[in-house]
């Protein structure tokens, strides 16, 4: 009989990830995994040689081992979900679609030199072979959930403790859902990646560019105040100045001693993320394939990943499919499910008022009407087909 621990019920079963993916749909997760953390990291690869995979940075996909004495198992119905929705986790088992691929990707910032560096970057990738979309989901850093061995805290804090394997268990353990795979970009090797790819344009405000021109100065990176004097609109953007984009989440006024306040906040960056990687994406859906392959070339030495040699050499003959699908945006929390709790050994945090229902409507927007398919084994069940 699960225990409860709040609203907080650990789901995950890092054991039934590896069974699964040894079952017979390996074969196009695997194709499906490797384009997606290539394309929107590394530039849209299609092609990947073993010189450049004897340079890139492979970790283990061992699960990090935390004391599960606390940890808790459950299983959603359609009767928990009060809507016929015919969506069931057993216990011990997370939601998973041979056709659907989940990767985490992290933005780490490392400039300290610990072992696990922080990330206010935590995007779930999902490729929808159903629906034909590719799928990027923001966790709110601020969200206070269930962290295996740790107890409550914010998300975030999963990835100082044990790194993105902590953090994939995290997820796994309060949204129920399993993530295939990740892989992870350090701030100086993102600035290195929107410059090979020669920068990137991008639609700003005022706001955005007063912010970029900011930081840029305050961290001595340029030698004048207003490095980006174009008018906002489509500004073309290099590596740092990207970055300084997708890290905005506002500036109070008298912050750090300066004299602006710009509007914003952590919702808002999370959006800009998102913004850049589809941009990223559809800026390459042209691109030839010597272009691709001078890409891959330079940035593949910059992401850290748990891909296998021989899956992203599985990679070439599906890749044009995948850049014929749609991109869609979404966030967790769901806007009505949370609120902001103040009292809490964290601090300020987001808190989820309704967990089922956030797993619910999580699960939707990744699934969609594979939740009810007629009895499919594939929309509810964790075995691959």
């Amino acid at each position: 009989m699960a225990k409860s621990n709040g609203h907080y019920v650990d789901i995950s079963s890092n054991t039934q990830v590896f069974k699964l993916y040894n079952k017979k749909g390996r074969v196009l997760r695997v194709l499906c995994l490797v384009f997606s953390i290539l394309f929107l990291l590394g530039g849209g690869a299609m092609v990947y040689y073993y010189a450049l995979l004897n340079s890139m940075n492979f970790e283990d996909f061992t699960a990090p081992k935390s004391d599960k004495s606390d940890s808790q198992s459950t299983t959603l119905s359609a009767e928990m979900m009060g809507d016929g929705t015919q969506l069931t986790i057993g216990d011990g088992q997370l939601l998973q679609d041979s056709k659907v691929l989940n990767v985490m990707l992290f933005g780490e910032d490392n400039s300290d030199g610990d072992e696990h560096g922080r990330t206010d970057t935590m995007i779930m990738m999902s490729i929808d072979n159903w629906h034909k979309k590719l799928k990027l989901t923001s966790f709110q850093r601020d969200t206070y959930v269930y962290i295996p061995g740790y107890g409550q805290n914010k998300i975030n804090a999963a990835y100082t403790y044990g790194g993105p394997k902590l953090t994939i268990e995290t997820i796994e353990a309060n949204f129920g859902i399993k993530i295939d795979r990740y892989a992870v970009v350090d701030f100086d090797s993102f600035i290195e990646i929107i410059d090979t790819l020669g920068g990137i344009d991008m639609e700003v405000t005022q706001d955005e560019i007063d912010y970029i021109n900011y930081q840029l100065y305050k961290n001595e990176q340029v030698d004048t105040p207003k490095t980006i004097t174009a008018a906002p609109g489509m500004v073309h953007l290099n590596g740092q100045e990207a970055l300084w984009y997708a890290r905005n989440r506002g500036l109070s006024t008298n912050e750090d001693g300066n004299e602006i306040g710009i509007d914003g906040d952590d919702w808002d960056r999370t959006s800009r993320q998102r913004k850049l990687l589809e941009k990223m994406f559809n800026d390459l859906k042209g691109a030839d394939l010597t272009k691709i392959v001078s890409i891959v070339s330079s940035v593949g030495p910059m992401v850290t990943t748990n891909l296998k040699k021989d899956e992203i050499t599985a990679l070439v003959s599906h890749a044009p499919t995948y850049l014929t699908y749609t991109v869609e945006q979404s966030y967790v929390p769901t806007e009505g499910l949370w609120y902001y709790e103040n009292n809490t050994p964290a601090g300020s945090v987001i808190a989820i008022a309704d967990m089922n229902k956030q797993r619910l409507e999580f699960a939707k927007f990744i699934y969609e009407d594979r939740l009810s398919g007629g009895g499919s084994s594939s929309s509810s069940s964790s075995s691959a087909n």
